[in-house]
C-alpha cells in the first residue's frame, strides 16, 4: 500500500472514531448554572410570590435571587467530547446520570417528583417564614404521596389536607391511620378533603395489603400538612422543579411581612431546602448555583452549611455565607446591615 494510500486510509479511520466519538451517548449529566430569578419582582403574570388574606405586607428593597442549575434533559444525552468540557469548564460538571435520573424510572415518574419536591418546598417555605414571625400555623392530616396503581390514584392527590372520613373529623395522622385499619377489606371510604382551598369529597374502595391481605390498603402515604390564614401563592415556571428554592422562599415571604428592609437594598442570593422548623439541609449544584448567581449580579450568597465543603476551590467575588438554620440566614442579613460583618459565619 502506497504512503498515499495509507494516509487515506489513517485519515478516514480518524474521522470515523472521531464521528464515533460525537456521536455516541455516555452515561452522564450536563450540569451548568441555570437562570436567576428575583423572587420579591415580578414576571409576566405578575409577583413571583404574592401574599393576600388578610397579613399585613411592606415593600422590599434589593433583589433576592433564586439559582438554579440547568441539567441535560431526561430524554436527551451528552456525547464523551461535550461530557469533559463540561467537566473542565468553571462552575460547571458532569455527573453519573443515574445519580441525578435513577433507573427505572419512566419520564413521566422523574418529573412528577421533582414538581412534587418543588411543592413541598413551597409549602414548608411558607410555614417556616410563618412561624418566624409568629404567624400561627396547625398541623394537619394529609396526603403525601399516591401510588398510581392504587384505589386512590386520581382521586386522592398530594397536598390534599384531610377534614373527615366517613363524617368522622380527623385531627392528626395516627387518628387517620387508625380509622382507616379498623375498617376492611373491599370497604368504601369517603374522605372530606381541603384542595386548593376548596372542599371536596372523595370515595375510595379499599384493596387488600400488598404485604398482610387480610388489611385494607389505600395505596396512600400520609404526611404532616399545614393550615394557615393567609393565602400565598407563586408565579414561577413550572420547569423550575427539585427542593433546593425553600431557603430562598422563605426569605421572600419573611421580607414581604416584616417592616423594615432585610437585604439592605443589596443583591442576595440563597440555595437550600428548608424544613418546617427553619432547618436548612444541602443541595446538589452548589458550584453551578454560585456561578450563575454571581453572573445575575449577586452580591452575597446563603449556602447551606453542610454545602461549603462541596464549593472546593472554585473561585468567586461572591461572599458566601453559611447557615444551618433560618434563624441564621436573617441574622446574618440583619448583622451586614448593622455593619459587623466580621460577626457573620462564611465558608471557608
Amino acid at each position: 500500500m502506497s504512503r498515499n494510500a495509507v494516509a487515506i486510509v489513517s485519515s478516514l479511520l480518524f474521522a470515523a472514531l472521531a464521528a464515533l466519538l460525537v456521536l455516541t451517548p455516555v452515561p452522564y449529566v450536563a450540569w451548568r448554572p441555570g437562570q436567576t430569578v428575583d423572587v420579591l419582582g415580578n414576571t409576566d403574570s405578575g409577583p413571583v410570590i404574592e401574599i393576600s388574606g388578610g397579613l399585613p405586607t411592606y415593600p422590599s428593597e434589593g433583589r433576592l435571587l433564586m439559582t438554579t442549575v440547568s441539567a441535560t434533559r431526561v430524554e436527551s444525552t451528552i456525547s464523551l467530547p461535550e461530557a469533559l468540557y463540561v467537566h473542565m469548564a468553571t462552575g460547571s460538571d458532569a455527573i453519573p446520570r443515574e445519580i441525578y435520573y435513577p433507573p427505572g424510572k419512566t419520564i413521566e415518574q422523574v418529573r412528577a417528583e421533582a414538581t412534587l419536591q418543588m411543592d413541598n418546598s413551597r409549602t414548608l417555605a411558607i410555614v417556616a417564614a410563618l412561624r418566624a414571625e409568629g404567624v400561627p400555623v396547625s398541623e394537619v392530616p394529609s396526603v403525601g404521596a399516591v401510588s398510581l396503581t392504587g384505589p386512590a390514584a386520581e382521586k386522592l392527590l398530594p397536598g390534599d389536607i384531610i377534614r373527615q372520613v366517613d363524617n368522622q373529623p380527623v385531627e392528626n395522622i395516627d387518628e387517620l391511620a387508625n380509622l382507616i385499619a379498623g375498617r376492611s377489606v373491599g370497604d368504601t371510604l369517603t374522605f372530606a378533603i381541603l384542595r386548593d382551598g376548596q372542599q371536596r369529597n372523595e370515595t375510595v374502595t379499599t384493596k387488600p395489603n400488598t404485604t398482610n391481605p387480610r388489611l385494607p390498603d389505600l395505596g396512600v402515604r400520609w404526611a404532616i400538612g399545614y393550615q394557615y390564614s393567609p393565602t400565598i401563592t407563586f408565579g414561577i415556571d413550572a420547569a423550575v422543579t427539585g427542593p433546593s428554592a425553600g431557603l430562598v422562599f422563605a426569605l421572600g415571604i419573611y421580607d414581604r411581612i416584616t417592616e423594615g428592609d432585610l437585604l439592605g437594598g443589596r443583591v442576595v442570593a440563597a440555595t437550600g431546602s428548608i424544613d418546617a422548623d427553619g432547618r436548612v439541609g444541602p443541595i446538589g449544584g452548589i458550584r453551578e448555583k454560585i456561578t450563575g448567581a454571581e453572573r445575575g449580579g449577586a452580591e452575597i450568597f446563603l449556602v447551606p452549611e453542610r454545602n461549603c465543603q462541596d464549593i472546593g476551590d472554585l473561585r468567586t467575588e461572591l461572599t458566601l455565607i453559611k447557615v444551618a438554620t433560618f434563624k441564621d440566614a436573617v441574622a446574618a442579613l440583619q448583622l451586614i446591615n448593622e455593619g459587623n460583618t466580621a460577626e457573620v459565619p462564611t465558608c471557608g
